[in-house]
């Protein structure tokens, strides 16, 4: 599997924590630069905002743009694209390895994600081996939640997990993220949880609370 090519943000000359920070269909890592900007300065921090591969995209009628897992309808939590799903999964997991092997322990390493993003984010962060800094999943839902109760790690069961949706949500509707929320709070997860009076988006409000959760969960060591 070929690995992603990212764009890569950071404020400091030796940055000890990562947080790789994944898009929503149809853009690109650049989408989120400005978001990483506005939460600076965080110069023990080293943002990766990788750009997801180019695919057909069934519910657009199978034109082909950056996406980590194809659409097959409207009802996204309906049938999903498994394969997709996982090929995202190990190509993280790829990222994650890449930071270790830069010296950034696992401990330290965030993942983050909106909309598709967020879904992979959530879907790789429980199930990763090694326990995680935090999982941040912003306007999403958790993929395969059937098969989630028997393939999370129990390294990760403990580890923050912070959740944000708007109240008018056209995309991903609020109560399927919070049907995920409360899968996971019954699964023993402490989900943070934020609701905001937006759309499909992200507002300064919600981007002042990402910036108190990254750095309660990834201080400067």
């Amino acid at each position: 599997m070929t690995s992603l090519e990212s764009l890569e943000i950071c404020s400091g000359q030796s940055p000890n924590a990562s947080i790789i920070w994944l898009h929503g269909l149809g853009a690109d890592g650049y989408d989120f630069a400005p978001v990483v900007e506005a939460l600076q300065p965080m110069p023990h921090t080293r943002f990766i905002l990788p750009h997801a591969p180019a695919v057909p995209v069934t519910i657009n009628g199978g034109y082909v743009m950056p996406a980590w897992y194809d659409i097959y309808g409207n009802d996204i939590a309906d049938r999903q694209d498994e394969t997709g799903i996982r090929a995202s999964q190990s190509q993280i997991e790829a990222l994650i390895t890449e930071e270790k092997r830069r010296g950034v322990a696992a401990s330290r390493i965030l993942l983050a994600g909106f909309s598709q993003g967020g879904a992979i984010a959530l879907h790789t962060g429980l199930r990763h081996a090694e326990r995680l800094a935090g999982i941040m999943a912003l306007s999403t839902y958790l993929p395969l939640h059937e098969k989630f109760p028997s393939e999370r790690s129990e390294q990760n069961q403990h580890t923050p997990v912070f959740m944000a949706h708007g109240s008018f949500d056209d995309i991903i509707p609020l109560n399927t993220a919070a049907a995920s929320k409360t899968l996971l709070e019954k699964l023993g997860y402490a989900v943070e949880w934020h609701n905001y009076p937006m759309p499909h988006s992200l507002c300064n409000e919600e981007i002042a609370d990402i910036r108190d959760f990254i750095l309660r969960v990834l201080p400067d060591a």
